[in-house]
């Protein structure tokens, strides 16, 4: 019987880099790491593929899975697209050995927390709202409006950051990777010795 893997949420604000952290920690990590794909009700974007990107469910699919508590946590994005973590998925990679990443928001970060205290949990941001503000600009993919809003969840979402177990700077993705990475390689060490 295998050992049971580990989960891990990294969250933080928009713009910190925290989807180029977990691509390149799933690419140079040699744990068993897996990327939790979440179920949405938006529609997909051109080049995303069912059941890779994301699980695309109508809302009434969403709602029935939400009221079957088939989510680990879930939330409503701008007042538009639901998203969720769908709980089969993650129990059965982690049975299977799997180490889960979960990429989720801070609120439904705290929210897994609370029902899986064990969880290592990681906030990724980039040491200052200027250095924050400054990638949302040159990423060129939001109007004015939405960088404030962004910037106001931001605030928002870093007074929490001390709720999770690690802080991540990211002002070097390398640097970044390689030290998520190294915590995580300490806790297999521990995980092997505890069982």
């Amino acid at each position: 019987m295998c050992q049971r893997g580990r989960l891990i949420i990294i969250s933080g604000p928009s713009g910190a880099g925290k989807s180029t952290v977990v691509r390149r920690l799933i690419a140079q990590c040699p744990l068993p790491l897996q990327l939790s794909i979440s179920a949405t009700t938006r529609p997909p974007r051109p080049g995303e593929v069912h059941g890779r990107d994301y699980y695309f469910v109508s809302p009434e699919e969403f709602e029935r899975l939400r009221d079957a508590g088939a989510f680990l946590e879930y939330k409503q994005v701008y007042g538009k697209y639901w998203y969720g973590t769908l709980r089969q998925q993650v129990d059965e990679a982690l049975e299977l050995g799997k180490w889960v990443i979960l990429e989720i928001d801070v609120q439904g970060a705290l929210t897994v927390m609370e029902q899986q205290p064990d969880v290592l949990s990681f906030f990724v941001h980039p040491g200052s709202r200027e250095e924050l503000e400054r990638r949302l600009r040159n990423r060129g993919t939001d109007d004015e409006q939405s960088i404030q809003r962004r910037l106001q969840v931001a605030d928002e979402e870093l007074a929490y950051r001390d709720r999770y177990k690690f802080e991540i700077i990211n002002r070097d993705v390398d640097a970044a990777v390689e030290e998520i990475c190294r915590t995580l390689q300490q806790y297999a060490i521990g995980v092997e010795h505890a069982g």
